[in-house]
């Protein structure tokens, strides 16, 4: 009987638990919450060889991203980049109605600025509807770019178009560090909005405006 038991006892671990390249025990259930290290600020290329490199590319490998490069990915396009707050991408009246969303294969995450840190929003796996294209399904990094329109005062229609450009800021960020990294990125419209906002279960209010790939070239 204590046989059994203890052959029980070792089959559940080996179920909630996997062992990464390292060597180190890691959680196969997602974490609630992932700390990345703090970003590097002076590496990269230049600024104009980073204009010069850059490009969209629709080919990703599925090879993983390091937690240094999630970091460095997330602050390069709406980290903190002063005392007071403020962002790496403006934004109108600094309202910072941007909310950038981090599907990854174990789950969906909401990245805060302060602290570096991933929340998990849920445990599933929502890449394949982040944009109707193949390639979504398995690259590494899908960001979804979702706008707070109640940020703005008023309920006004240039609102929306504010967040249009605020995320355009964000996302150009983004394809300048990939271009540093030799990353692939490209931004994407053909996106299911709301299935993909039900799925998220967004607030009234959020609006997904796009989302981008990132990932290692195929």
């Amino acid at each position: 009987m204590k046989k059994q038991l203890l052959f029980i006892a070792v089959t559940i671990l080996a179920t909630v638990v996997c062992f990464a390249d390292n060597g180190a025990i890691v959680a196969a259930v997602p974490a609630k919450e992932i700390t990345l290290p703090p970003p590097d600020m002076k590496g990269g290329k230049p600024l104009m060889e980073c204009l010069a490199l850059r490009k969209s590319s629709r080919e990703f490998s599925d090879k993983e991203l390091s937690q240094q490069q999630l970091s460095n990915l997330l602050w390069a396009a709406f980290g903190i980049n002063r005392l007071d707050g403020k962002r790496t991408a403006p934004t109108a009246m600094n309202v910072q109605d941007p909310m950038i969303y981090v599907a990854m294969k174990d789950g969906l995450y909401l990245y805060e600025p302060i602290g570096y840190v991933l929340q998990l929003v849920m445990a599933k796996d929502v890449r394949a509807e982040c944009g109707e294209q193949e390639f979504h399904k398995n690259v590494p990094v899908d960001l979804i770019y979702v706008s707070n329109i109640k940020k703005f005062s008023g309920d006004k229609p240039e609102n929306l178009n504010l967040a249009w450009g605020h995320i355009g800021f964000i996302s150009q960020n983004v394809y300048l560090y990939c271009a540093s990294e030799g990353l692939s990125t490209v931004v994407c419209g053909w996106v299911n909005y709301p299935q993909l906002e039900k799925t998220m279960g967004l607030p009234e209010g959020c609006k997904v405006i796009l989302t981008q790939p990132v990932g290692y070239p195929k």
